[in-house]
């Protein structure tokens, strides 16, 4: 569902895929009808169309509304954009931020479609160049394999310690009964912290008949507290590991609430979740994520048991301390974490809490967007190619810079080397295949060093190629321990079909029959694959075969060739798993 947008001359109101609403008032600016004019280019930047599908960026865009105007009037700006000169706009923008340059910008754009009042030349200077360009954001950098082995790692221990605590609360409370009744115990304060929810030692000691002095209720009721009731530290630690799982955007994993989880059989998750710029969206859980789901889950059933009725939905619930008041008579709160600086505040706590290091021996800063790009740069590292953007509103660029980026400048040069091994090969196999007839082979014979030059080898190597002392099962090879299929220096292992794009290959007439019934297993393997699974596997080396490599020979060669051809896998050199025929028939 994208952003949608209404406006009156006094409001604009914003509609977002998540169903939150946002109203932003257009009175009181220099101009009321240029605000207005101005509004009109609003509908036209909501997603899909434009950027706007977030509150924050719906605020930006209205803030430069307003700032558009004040800057306008007061250059003299009267009768509508209309009116509106290019030197006018540009003196404008001179006295801007580059943020607010293109915002105006994108937002005159669209009011320009919309209504056409702008004249047109101004509409050429505004799409022109920028007079101020917005600086570039740093990428997001993934965590290093150490920092993010020891950050997973304290991770699971904060998860494991506080299930192992939350277990043991739970059996002591099995066997308890109440402080008034049997006295100060483990077993009886945790029976009493089951029953009645989060209790502060003062609330705990009128409710079991002790001095709220008691040292010894203080400590054990804020331990067994804190292990029955999930805290801020805690619920920070099963999410964040939850986001090492499962990649989903930290946006996404705040808002879940149990409507959210869909089980599909015992082990498979499905999660429905809004990603604020885009709407809902979906994905199935990993196993390991499943699995801390699920422990979660059991964590806080007694937590979800003593909330109230609008929370006991929510995913996240944590227990947090308040002041009492005359409406709310409990020192502990069972709610949610909804403010930003309350869970940077808690993964700080966290950090010094497991005393993670980076790799400067320096407390590392623990944030959820780095927690998600580290998780998509393991991806894109493992080889993980399942969509084509992480995102459909990122280029190309941002997508490499933001989430696939390489970690160190060693890792940098590996991947810039593949990448050239990858374009070298294009353009290997792009080159025409040599092929010599009978005249042609002559021709070599008579003009060994001018060919020897042509081919990239020495007279003695061309000699063997002619005589066939290099012959592999379709071509004569120039160089087997070249490494282009494997490692150099050792013998080439490519399969038969492979020498077709090689540039290593001469095909000459004494090779026409192999080549013939390698045509041959192609047509056997076209009949058992489909159309889109031959092509992938075997379709280029068909194609320069029939058009490239059999057309170079006389018609008469290949006609008494192919009374050579038996058309069995037995005539080609095959693995077992590469066979055309019933195992039988073998």
């Amino acid at each position: 569902m994208p952003a949608t947008v209404h406006h009156d001359p006094l409001r604009v109101e914003f509609v977002f895929p998540d169903g939150q609403r946002l109203t932003c008032p257009l009175d009181g600016t220099e101009d009321g009808a240029l605000a207005a004019e101005l509004a009109r280019g609003l509908p036209g930047l909501v997603h899909p169309l434009g950027q706007v599908a977030a509150p924050r960026t719906a605020k930006r865009y209205v803030r430069d509304l307003r700032k558009l105007v004040t800057g306008l009037t007061a250059l003299g700006l009267s009768g509508g954009l209309g009116a509106v000169t290019s030197p006018m706009l540009v003196r404008h923008w001179l006295a801007s931020s580059p943020s607010h340059v293109m915002g105006s910008r994108w937002l005159l754009l669209s009011v320009s479609d919309a209504t056409g009042v702008i004249p047109q030349p101004v509409v050429h200077s505004i799409t022109g160049r920028l007079v101020k360009k917005v600086p570039k954001s740093t990428p997001i950098q993934p965590y290093t394999e150490g920092e993010w082995e020891r950050l997973l790692e304290a991770l699971r221990s904060v998860v494991a310690q506080a299930w192992s605590a939350h277990r043991e609360a739970r059996n002591l409370a099995a066997a308890g009964c109440h402080p008034a009744e049997g006295g100060l115990s483990r077993e009886n304060v945790a029976w009493l912290l089951v029953r009645e929810g989060p209790l502060s030692a003062e609330e705990f000691g009128v409710m079991a008949g002790c001095s709220p002095a008691n040292k010894w209720a203080a400590v054990h009721v804020r331990q067994l507290k804190d292990a029955l009731y999930p805290t801020s530290i805690t619920l920070a630690a099963h999410r964040l590991l939850f986001a090492a799982y499962c990649g989903i955007v930290p946006d996404g994993i705040a808002d879940l609430g149990l409507g959210d989880v869909s089980w599909a059989g015992e082990s498979t998750v499905l999660l429905d979740y809004v990603k604020k710029r885009r709407g809902k969206e979906s994905s199935t859980l990993t196993d390991r994520a499943v699995r801390l789901l699920e422990r979660w889950l059991d964590l806080t059933s007694l937590l979800r048991a003593k909330a109230p009725d609008d929370l006991r939905e929510e995913l996240w619930l944590r227990t947090r301390r308040r002041r009492k008041t005359s409406e709310h008579p409990r020192v502990f709160l069972i709610d949610r974490i909804e403010m930003n600086s309350r869970r940077q505040w808690a993964q700080w706590q966290l950090v010094h809490l497991t005393g993670v290091q980076g790799d400067d021996g320096n407390a590392l800063p623990i944030d959820s967007r780095r927690v998600r790009t580290t998780y998509l740069n393991q991806l894109s590292r493992g080889g993980w190619t399942g969509a084509t953007t992480i995102d459909p509103n990122h280029t190309p660029a941002v997508e490499g810079d933001h989430y696939l980026s390489a970690l160190t400048p060693a890792q940098r040069e590996v991947v810039e080397s593949i990448v050239e091994d990858g374009q070298a090969d294009i353009l290997r196999k792009a080159e025409p295949p040599a092929v010599l007839t009978d005249e042609e082979t002559a021709r070599f014979a008579a003009d060994l060093p001018e060919q020897a030059r042509r081919l990239g080898v020495d007279a003695g190597a061309l000699a063997e190629l002619l005589g066939g002392e290099r012959d592999v099962f379709t071509a004569s090879c120039k160089d087997q321990l070249a490494g282009l299929h494997g490692p150099k220096g050792k013998p080439c292992p490519a399969r038969p079909w492979v020498c077709l794009l090689c540039p290593l290959a001469l095909f000459m007439p004494r090779h026409v029959p192999n080549l013939l019934r390698l045509r041959a297993f192609f047509s056997r393997q076209f009949r058992l694959m489909t159309t889109a699974e031959f092509m992938a596997v075997f379709g280029p080396y068909a194609d320069r075969l029939e058009r490239e490599v059999l057309p170079r020979f006389p018609d008469a060669l290949l006609e008494a060739a192919a009374g050579e051809v038996a058309d069995t896998d037995a005539e080609i050199p095959l693995r077992p798993e590469e066979g055309t025929e019933p195992e039988e028939d073998r």
